[in-house]
C-alpha cells in the first residue's frame, strides 16, 4: 500500500463545520500502513529482483496447468466462444448504453459467473489461466460485458470469501453467485480514493449484538445497480480486540434489504455498457454473520484480494493488443499508397513492429502472472501489480496506433463504417474502452507508488529508523548499527555476479537479454541504495525518482516473461522459432528503455518541473488559460449534490473529479471493476 497519491491534490484547510475532516498525512500513512502485507510467507521473484537477485530458476522451466483441468477449461472456453461469437454485440451494448439480460443469462447458463468457484460449490472450479483466457474471449467481443465478468469474480464477492470466508459464508453464498447472483465490490466515496483514511461510510454494532446498522453512500461501484451481493466496507469503532486505531471492516451485503438505493447511474467515456453507480445505505441492517474475516480487516482485505484481482486487467489489454494487431497488420497489408502498402513504408512498419512484439510480452505477461498464482507457490503481490501497471499502459500506446495506423477508419465509429459498406473495425470503442485500464485497480502512479514501497521494504526494515524522524536517538542509533553491519556484506555482493556468456545459453539467442537482466537486477538495487542515501526520508515525496526504479524491474520482469514463453513455445514447437524473433525485439526495445531509466534516476529536471507545477496550481500561469470558455466553471446550473456534507470548498479540491486523480487508485479501481 503506498503512503501518499502521486495524482492527488492536497486538501484544503477546511473553511467550515460543514466540511468533511480530511485525515492527516500521518493519519493517512498509519492506516495504509497498517492494512499492508508486512510478512512475505512465500517466494517474490520481483522482490528477490529488486534486492539484486534474479532467480530465474522461479519462472523457468515455465508452471504448467493441470491436464484434467486445462481439459475441462477448453471444452468450456469452446462453448464461451461461440457465444460470444453469435450473442454478443459490443456496438449494439456500447450504442445503448446496457448490456442485455439475455447475455448476462446466457453468461449464467454457460456457469462463466462462477468460473473459479470450486466445483463443491456449484461453480466450474477453472484456474486463473482459464478464467483470463474467458475474460479476453468476452472482452474481444465487448469490454463491458468483460467487466460484468470481472468485477463480480476478480473483487467481487467470491474472492474475498474465497479467501476469507468463513464455511457457513461460503455455504451461505458460493452456490447462489455460481448461479449468477451478480456481486460487487464497494469501496470508493466522494471523498476516498486512494486515501482510505477518509473513508465515511460507517457501522454500529446493534445493542445486542445481532446486527451492524450500515450508513453511507459509496461511489462508482461497478455492477452495483444490477448486483444482488456486494462487499461493503465501512468504518467501525474502535474496540478492545480491534488492533486498527480507525478500522475499516468488510459486510457482506445483499441489494434487496431495506435502506440500500441505486442513487445515481455513472456514465463513461468508454465502457458504455458499464453499470457503474452510487449507492446509498441508510440504516441497513448487517447480520453480524456477514462480517468477512473480522472487526478491522476490511481494508487489508481488500489489498490482498487486488493481489489476484489485478491479473485480469493483463488478460483484457492482451486481448486488446491483439485485436488491435490484427486490425493493423491486416490494413498495413491492404492500404496502398504512394504506390506500395501503407505496412512497407518504414514509418508504419515501425509501428506494427512494436506492436507485435509488445503483444506478445503481454500475453507472456498475462500467462505467467496468472500461472503463478494457480501454483499458489509465490507471493505475487508485486508481479500483478506490476503487470496491471504495464499492460494497461502498453495496451493504450497498442490502441492507440492502431488507430493511426487505420487513419479517419480509425477514428469513425463501426456503426458509421457500416452504415456506409465498410468493415466495421471498432478501433474507435476499443480505444476509449481501453483508456480506463490505466486508471482502475489501481492508477498507474498508486502501482509504481505501490511496487516502490515493496521494492524498499527490506531496506526500511534493516535502516528505516535512521530517516524516520518520529524515531527516537536511541531507535537511530540501533539502527545505524544495524545498518552499517548489514551493508557491509550486502553492498559489495550486490557487485559480485556472472552476466555475460555462456550463462542461459539454453535460451538460444534470447540468452543475451537474459544476461542483460541478471546485471540489471543488481544494479537496480545499487541504485536503489544510492537513492536511499542521497534522499533519505525525502525519498518517498521523490514519485518520479520512485517511478523510474519501478519501471526498470518491471521492464526487466517483462522481459523475463517474454524469454520464458519463447522457450517453451519454441521447445513445444521446434519448428516454429517465430516466438524467439517477437521476445528478441522486444527485449531490444525494453534494454533502450532501461538505460534511459537509468540515466534519469539522477540526471533529470523532476525539481524544476515539480517548481512549475506549485505555482501552476497557486495561479501564477493562469494567464494562460485567457481566451477560452471556461470548462471549469460552467453556468448551467447542477442537480443537488449527492453528498449534501459537501461544500464547494472540498468540490474544489477535486476529490469527487474523476479527472483529478483522487479515484485513481486501488479503491476506485477496485469499485470500478
Amino acid at each position: 500500500m503506498t503512503q501518499s497519491s502521486a495524482s492527488s491534490p492536497t486538501p484544503p484547510a477546511e473553511t467550515s463545520s460543514s466540511a468533511p475532516r480530511h485525515a492527516t498525512e500521518q493519519e493517512a500513512r498509519d492506516v495504509a500502513e497498517g492494512a499492508r502485507e508486512k510478512e512475505w510467507e512465500k517466494a517474490s521473484f520481483m522482490r528477490a529482483f529488486f534486492e539484486g537477485r534474479f532467480r530465474l530458476e522461479m519462472l523457468h522451466p515455465h508452471p504448467k496447468s493441470d491436464p484434467e483441468e486445462s481439459a475441462r477449461g477448453e471444452a468450456f472456453l469452446e462453448k464461451l466462444t461461440e457465444f460470444a461469437r453469435e450473442t454478443i454485440d459490443g456496438d449494439a451494448i456500447d450504442r445503448e448504453g446496457w448490456v442485455p439480460d439475455e447475455v448476462l443469462d446466457g453468461l449464467r447458463e454457460l456457469g462463466a459467473f462462477g468460473i473459479k468457484i470450486p466445483q463443491e460449490y456449484g461453480g466450474l472450479g477453472l484456474s486463473q489461466v482459464t478464467y483470463n483466457r474467458a475474460l479476453a474471449i468476452v472482452s474481444s467481443r465487448c469490454a463491458s460485458t468483460g467487466a460484468f465478468l470481472s468485477a463480480h469474480q476478480s473483487i467481487g464477492v467470491p474472492q474475498p470469501l474465497a479467501l476469507f470466508g468463513t464455511d457457513e459464508q461460503k455455504q451461505k453464498y458460493l452456490p447462489r453467485i455460481a448461479k449468477g447472483a451478480l456481486s460487487a465490490f464497494a469501496l470508493t466515496e466522494a471523498e476516498v480514493g486512494s486515501d482510505p483514511a477518509n473513508l465515511a461510510t460507517h457501522a454500529e454494532l446493534s445493542d445486542d449484538g445481532s446486527h451492524w446498522i450500515l450508513s453511507g453512500r459509496k461511489l462508482w461501484c461497478t455492477n452495483g445497480p444490477r448486483a444482488e451481493l456486494m462487499v461493503v466496507m465501512a468504518r467501525t469503532p474502535p474496540r478492545e480486540g480491534v488492533k486498527s486505531k480507525r478500522p475499516i471492516t468488510a459486510f457482506i451485503v445483499e441489494a434487496d434489504w431495506d435502506g440500500v438505493e441505486v442513487v445515481h447511474h455513472c456514465h463513461f467515456m468508454g465502457l458504455r455498457g458499464l453499470s457503474n453507480g452510487v449507492i446509498r445505505f441508510e440504516n441497513v441492517k448487517v447480520p453480524a454473520e456477514n462480517v468477512i474475516w473480522g472487526e478491522g480487516q476490511g481494508l487489508k482485505l481488500a489489498l490482498i484480494t487486488l493481489n489476484t484481482g489485478r491479473l485480469s486487467l493483463p488478460a483484457f489489454c492482451a486481448a486488446a493488443g491483439k485485436a488491435s494487431l490484427e486490425a493493423s497488420r491486416k490494413w498495413a497489408a491492404e492500404r496502398v499508397q504512394w504506390g506500395q502498402a501503407i505496412g512497407k513504408h518504414d514509418a508504419i512498419a515501425q509501428k506494427l513492429a512494436k506492436m507485435a512484439a509488445d503483444t506478445f510480452a503481454m500475453e507472456a505477461g498475462a500467462e505467467l502472472t496468472a500461472s503463478m498464482s494457480d501454483s499458489k507457490q509465490f507471493d505475487i503481490r508485486i508481479e500483478a501489480a506490476a503487470a496491471k501497471m504495464w499492460h494497461s499502459e502498453v495496451a493504450w500506446d497498442a490502441g492507440n496506433e492502431a488507430l493511426q495506423i487505420r487513419g479517419g477508419r480509425g477514428y469513425e465509429t463501426a456503426d458509421s463504417l457500416r452504415d456506409r459498406g465498410e468493415n466495421p473495425i471498432p478501433v474507435e470503442r476499443a480505444l476509449r474502452d481501453l483508456r480506463i485500464n490505466l486508471i482502475f485497480e489501481g492508477s498507474s502512479e498508486i502501482m509504481r507508488l505501490f511496487i516502490a514501497r515493496e521494492a524498499v521494504d527490506t531496506h526500511l526494515k534493516v535502516a528505516g529508523d535512521m530517516v524516520d524522524p518520529r524515531a527516537p536517538t536511541g531507535r537511530r542509533i540501533a539502527a545505524a548499527v544495524r545498518g552499517g553491519l548489514h551493508y557491509a556484506w550486502w553492498y559489495p555482493t550486490r557487485w559480485l555476479g556472472w552476466g555475460l556468456w555462456p550463462r542461459y545459453s539454453e535460451f538460444g539467442p534470447l540468452a543475451k537479454h537474459l544476461r542483460f537482466v541478471e546485471r540489471t537486477s543488481r544494479k537496480l538495487a545499487r541504485t536503489i541504495f544510492y537513492c536511499m542515501i542521497r534522499h533519505g526520508g525525502g525519498l518517498e515525496k521523490r514519485q518520479a525518482v520512485l517511478g523510474r526504479v519501478v519501471d526498470i524491474g518491471t521492464e526487466a520482469f517483462m522481459m523475463t516473461a517474454s524469454c520464458v514463453r519463447a522457450r517453451m513455445l519454441v521447445q513445444e514447437n521446434p519448428s516454429d522459432r517465430s516466438p524467439e524473433e517477437l521476445a528478441d525485439l522486444f527485449c531490444r526495445q525494453a534494454r533502450r528503455r532501461i538505460r534511459d531509466h537509468f540515466r534519469d534516476v539522477f540526471r533529470n529536471d523532476d525539481v524544476t518541473a515539480y517548481g512549475v507545477a506549485r505555482q501552476a496550481m497557486e495561479g501564477r500561469y493562469a494567464w494562460l488559460e485567457e481566451g477560452i470558455v471556461s470548462v471549469v466553471d460552467d453556468p448551467r446550473p447542477m442537480e443537488a449534490p449527492l453528498y449534501p456534507s459537501e461544500t464547494s470548498e472540498t468540490e474544489t479540491a477535486g476529490s469527487d473529479d474523476p479527472e483529478s486523480g483522487v479515484g485513481a487508485d486501488e479503491e476506485a479501481m477496485a469499485s470500478s471493476n
